[in-house]
């Protein structure tokens, strides 16, 4: 049982389905169906062509949050988007701040960030966009508070339909998600707060890039 009482069924069929690599055809076919639905999309064929499509992408010196994120992890964007100097990293500035002192001003500077670079646990063949949540703190910015998202997609977290994107979430995002929140806090995961993104009426504001190989969870 997951931590919000729903069932969880990982067995090895649902970790196969789950860790797939979508084809080139089924990619493109979302990408369409994304464009379609006002997100922009691209396709690229690795994490590494992910990071320099992104780099394209910000404007130097651009405010930018990065959402912690196992795909910017291991594709190298998260220490590209804090360490390279390119842009201002609102992650490292919130890290330097007082959490007692300057609460609202932190709070502030999260909700509404001129980019948001993160990722998704599963993205549909009709271009719905999923993302589960345990602190819900991410979600805001992504729906309405900052002034640009960016989403870098591992290939496998493509699926059919919403049913089976939420299916993903409790059945193998979830149970990796809790062993990582418990080695890295001390404390559970649970799908607390669900995003379900379908379509965005606000040109250009929402991009996604579907990268072609197996990355995050």
């Amino acid at each position: 049982m997951s931590e919000s009482g729903m069932p969880v069924r990982r067995n090895e069929r649902t970790l196969e389905s789950f860790t797939q690599l979508a084809t080139l055809d089924r990619l493109t076919a979302a990408a369409t169906a994304l464009e379609r639905n006002g997100i922009r999309a691209f396709i690229v064929g690795s994490g590494s062509e992910a990071r320099d499509l992104l780099a394209s992408l910000l404007p130097e010196g651009a405010e930018v949050f990065n959402n912690t994120s196992r795909t910017l992890e291991y594709t190298g964007i998260a220490e590209h988007l804090e360490r390279s100097g390119r842009y201002e990293s609102l992650r490292v500035r919130l890290f330097q701040m007082d959490r007692e002192m300057e609460a609202r001003e932190m709070r502030t500077l999260a909700a509404s960030p001129d980019y948001v670079v993160g990722s998704v646990h599963a993205v549909t063949e009709g271009g719905s966009l999923l993302i589960a949540s345990a602190s819900g703190s991410q979600l805001g910015p992504i729906v309405s508070g900052a002034g640009h998202v960016v989403f870098v997609v591992g290939g496998q977290k493509l699926v059919t339909d919403i049913e089976t994107g939420i299916r993903r979430i409790y059945e193998y995002a979830l149970p990796l998600e809790d062993r990582r929140a418990r080695e890295a806090y001390g404390v559970p995961s649970g799908v607390n707060n669900l995003l379900i993104i379908n379509q965005s009426v606000a040109a250009d504001r929402l991009t996604v890039i579907l990268v072609h190989e197996c990355l995050g969870f």
